[in-house]
């Protein structure tokens, strides 16, 4: 047991009690010695009262660790001490603590051999613990020798080589993130050389780097950078982009679709254009408009810049119209031309993709191909879209302007270029320009309706202060000479040389080639319809109205030698009846040596017109014109074309046709056609209020705009003098002038045909069938007058009234009547002559002219037979010798044949001979005559021969007759 003590104090132990010391003042529960543990031992205490005194102990003492006994006996005791209280009291807590550390000291006892093993268990442990330090500090020593011979040289090496690894690994990481620093120089410079693919390949390039070096906190500033100058880039390729809608340059736009290819944003590339081109179009007239309102204004006043395009289309000038439509056009043309060489350039690109000679279009992935489908789809698309955006913007500009006062060539050219722009639409994506079509139409419906009336007015002004001369125009003059008719390019002139008709015959085949074709790198088709404008030129008058003999030879010479004449009318005669020529040839001049009618032998061919019939021609030039170039409004031009022909035949009628005497003469002077003709258009087109007459009969104000007041002749043209035959050559130039207006619209027919509407053709046609046909049927009307005064018939008859018709033999000479009504017939003819030297009458005006005086001297004579009260048989074959020799004398003087009522003579003289019977047959069959006529055949000729009652029954028979006027 010493052993045991001594070996628990050399190892700094301590003994049960010894321990106890070390407990907290709760657990410092004093031990008692061993004297008192015997003693406490010795003393017997019933058992049950130690238990007593221990279960008196208060609670309090057991609560907690922290209880303080001492503080709490010292609370405990009262004010006043008394002692022997405190000694009873302190001899209980006695009592208490031997029963307590009684109780103890018997559990220690009990725990005696427990307490003995586990004390030999803590010295083991000691012991082994001791020899296991022994242990380690050997171990350690052996380590720190190892260390020093082996570790610190060979590990040192070994880490030093990592170290190096690393620091190398570093150092080119270092280089990397370096270069990466330096990166946005080279961006930036390649992006001022437009290198947009290279950019972006060095940029996606240079994040798949930082994506490596991410773990260095200065890479996430980089990335953050490099995702801010990959965004930059892609502003600055949407503004590339948008550059190629004004001027494509195919270089340009194939680094841009690159660029966007690498990025993988084809589709959003393409809808970015879309929206370029769309607002490309609006900048662009945007700003040629307001260049030229500003221009105009001549201030920089801002207000224009703020306005809407619509409300800016407004402030255009007249004199800055048609320049500012003309650039606008030119600028959306450049626009168009870029999208159309855009949607060039992917069809060529996707044929070089689909080549089978190219080895990675099998490799394209479907991505690819969607995208294509897809670029394809929305440029297709985008051409409705796109020329529907130019349509609404030139139409705001054609509507912001009133156009009525427009002078014709200017309203021409604007319509000539309305026109080239929808040729363009078509040809861009197929398009009819309904909406330009409909605002052009518009402005020309209104325009026309006021020129129109003002051209009418103008008409009736010329036509009023007309004198009807003959304006001179070249033998070989054409309408299609004319600058009004250019347009047509169809019809060729005898004189056109063969250049200019070559020239003519190629440009449609230049007309085949698209307008994006022609002018795919350079030029302007707008540019260009206005240079062929300022080419075109006119050469129609003659110098003196008189054309030399060489000019008359070379013309002859060309009509000779076209190859257009048919080969059977190049030769010198023709048959008129049988279309043979004579087995023998005759000469020009042997033909013209027979014609006594002809009355232009000294002069050439050459049209009959005035100024105002060329005025009329070019009129009706510029409507075709119009109506060539606004189709939709064919047929109110055409209306207005038939009314200034209508007008120019009303007028000439009314000039020198129109006579109270046709109804009597009975010679059916004005057919019932050209009467319907001329109530028509006194009816539709005769203003008669303005006459002063009948006002407020015809209607209301509305209906008389439509209307022209009717015209009057002139002063200055006199129709009542004889030595010109009453106006003669007025009379012939304005006919013939009318009638060569009518041949003009007659070769115009066929193109006039094609414009019309298919609904309004029977307008067309009625109108040539019952107008301008009707033109040549005023010869008569209006030549009548000049031959009923140029002949003395009254005198004729009075000379006849004197002749003695009942002789009683037969007379071998003929009366003086008949030689003074040939003498009066040479004079006519004379005075023919003396008008043809000043104005060229064609063959059938003379014929015309021959045709009544014949006409008039024929029923003069059978009204002078018809005056004779007694007539025999010999006085009848006097008739007759006369009747011969006029007509022997007349066929003398000229080549009409058959002579004009030749029969209507004859037949009354023989009817002389007639008996009662064949005189009724002849009243029932012969109602040309007058009843006065055939009164005289009753009486004069049957009187003697029948009786009373019988010549009452052929009068009778005579009245019931209604017989029309011829």
């Amino acid at each position: 047991m010493q052993k045991i003590k001594s070996l628990m104090a050399r190892q700094g132990l301590k003994s049960p009690q010894e321990s106890m010391a070390d407990l907290s003042p709760v657990e410092n529960l004093r031990i008692p010695s061993k004297e008192e543990l015997r003693e406490l031992r010795e003393q017997s205490i019933d058992p049950q009262a130690e238990q007593e005194i221990i279960n008196s102990i208060e609670e309090v003492y057991y609560s907690n660790d922290s209880f303080d006994m001492v503080q709490h006996e010292l609370e405990k005791l009262p004010l006043e001490l008394n002692l022997l209280e405190l000694e009873e009291h302190r001899d209980k807590l006695k009592r208490q603590q031997a029963a307590v550390s009684k109780k103890v000291a018997d559990l220690i006892l009990e725990k005696q051999t427990a307490y003995v093993k586990e004390l030999e268990r803590v010295t083991a442990l000691q012991t082994n613990l001791q020899l296991a330090a022994v242990i380690c500090t050997n171990a350690r020593r052996q380590l720190s020798v190892a260390k020093e011979g082996f570790t610190e040289a060979s590990l040192g090496l070994l880490a030093n080589q990592r170290r190096r690894q690393l620091l190398t690994g570093l150092l080119k990481s270092l280089r990397t993130i370096k270069t990466l620093q330096r990166t946005d120089v080279r961006l930036s410079e390649m992006l001022e050389e437009e290198d947009y693919p290279g950019a972006i390949q060095l940029c996606l390039e240079c994040q798949k780097a930082a994506s490596t070096f991410k773990h260095y906190s200065c890479i996430s500033e980089l990335n953050s950078k490099l995702q801010d100058t990959l965004e930059q880039i892609e502003e600055q390729l949407d503004v590339a982009l948008s550059k190629t809608c004004k001027h494509f340059d195919v270089s340009h736009y194939t680094k841009v679709q690159l660029a966007y290819t690498l990025l993988g944003k084809t589709q959003t590339a393409m809808d970015q254009l879309h929206m370029h081109f769309t607002q490309a179009i609006h900048n662009t007239v945007f700003q040629v408009v307001l260049g030229y309102v500003e221009l105009c204004a001549g201030n920089a006043d801002t207000k224009f810049q703020k306005m809407q395009y619509k409300d800016l289309c407004t402030h255009i000038t007249l004199d800055s119209y048609i320049p500012c439509l003309t650039d606008l056009c030119k600028a959306l043309w450049e626009v168009m031309l870029s999208y159309y060489r855009t949607m060039q350039w992917h069809e060529e690109h996707d044929k070089q993709k689909n080549s089978p000679d190219d080895a990675a279009a099998a490799a394209d992935s479907d991505e690819l191909v969607v995208d294509r489908s897809y670029v394809k789809k929305k440029l297709e698309h985008g051409l409705t879209r796109i020329w529907q955006d130019v349509q609404l913007k030139v139409k705001a500009y054609i509507l912001g302007t009133d156009m009525s006062n427009f002078k014709y060539d200017d309203f021409i050219v604007v319509l000539d270029v309305i026109s080239r722009l929808m040729q363009v639409g078509e040809e861009f994506c197929g398009s009819k320009s309904e909406v330009l079509q409909e605002s052009i139409k518009r402005q020309s419906v209104n325009y026309f309706k006021n020129y129109h009336r003002a051209r009418l007015e103008e008409l009736r002004m010329f036509l009023e202060n007309e004198t009807w001369e003959l304006c001179p125009v070249k033998s070989n003059f054409n309408i299609a000479q004319l600058h009004e008719f250019k347009f047509m390019g169809q019809c060729r002139s005898p004189s056109m040389s063969p250049n200019r008709q070559a020239m003519l015959s190629n440009s449609p085949a230049q007309e085949e080639l698209c307008l994006f074709q022609q002018f795919l790198q350079e030029g302007n088709p707008f540019e260009m319809h206005i240079e062929q404008k300022e080419e075109e030129t006119e050469d129609v008058l003659a110098s003196n109205g008189y054309e030399s003999d060489e000019l008359e030879k070379s013309v002859y010479q060309e009509y000779d030698s076209d190859s257009d004449v048919p080969e059977e009318l190049k030769q010198d005669y023709v048959d008129e009846q049988t279309g043979d020529a004579p087995l023998k040839s005759i000469s020009r001049e042997t033909i013209r040596s027979k014609k006594k009618s002809d009355y232009n032998l000294n002069k050439i061919n050459a049209p009959i017109l005035t100024n105002t019939t060329l005025n009329v021609i070019r009129l009706v030039g510029k409507y075709m014109q119009m109506m060539s170039i606004l189709k939709p409004i064919a047929f109110d031009v055409i209306h207005c074309v038939s009314q200034l022909f209508d007008y120019y035949l009303y007028a000439v009628y009314t000039f020198f046709g129109r006579n109270d005497m046709y109804e009597s003469s009975g010679l059916g002077l004005i057919s019932s056609r050209l009467r319907t003709t001329l109530n028509r258009i006194q009816e539709s087109l005769i203003d008669v209020e303005a006459l002063g007459e009948n006002a407020g009969v015809h209607g209301p104000a509305e209906d008389r705009k439509e209307k022209v007041p009717s015209p009057h002749l002139s002063q200055l043209v006199v129709l009542t003098n004889s030595g010109t035959l009453y106006g003669l050559a007025q009379r012939v130039v304005a006919t013939e002038s009318l009638v060569f207006l009518a041949e003009q619209f007659e070769s115009l027919q066929s193109h006039l045909d094609t414009m019309m509407p298919a609904a309004k053709k029977p307008f067309l046609q009625q109108f040539y069938s019952q107008t301008v046909s009707t033109a040549s049927e005023l010869r008569k009307p209006i030549y009548w007058i000049v031959a009923a005064k140029a002949i003395d018939y009254e005198q004729m008859l009075l000379m006849m009234a004197g002749v003695k018709w009942d002789i009683r033999e037969i007379m071998s000479q003929h009366n003086v009547y008949v030689d003074v009504l040939l003498k009066e017939f040479e004079q006519f003819n004379k005075r023919l002559g003396d008008v043809s030297r000043h104005v060229r009458i064609p063959l059938p005006v003379s014929n015309v002219l021959w045709e009544h005086c014949i006409r008039l001297a024929n029923r003069t004579l059978v009204e002078g037979y018809a005056n004779v009260k007694k007539c025999s048989n010999e006085g009848r074959a006097l008739m007759q010798l006369d009747f011969q020799q006029f007509l022997m004398k007349l066929e003398k003087l000229t080549d009409l044949r058959p002579i004009p009522d030749k029969e209507f003579v004859e037949t009354y003289i023989k009817a002389y001979y007639l008996t009662e019977n064949d005189m009724e047959q002849f009243i029932k069959n012969h109602r040309e005559y007058s009843m006065k006529q055939l009164a005289n055949l009753v009486n004069v000729c049957l009187g003697s021969h029948i009786n009373k009652r019988a010549r009452q029954k052929l009068l009778a028979a005579i009245d019931d007759i209604d017989r029309p006027k011829r």
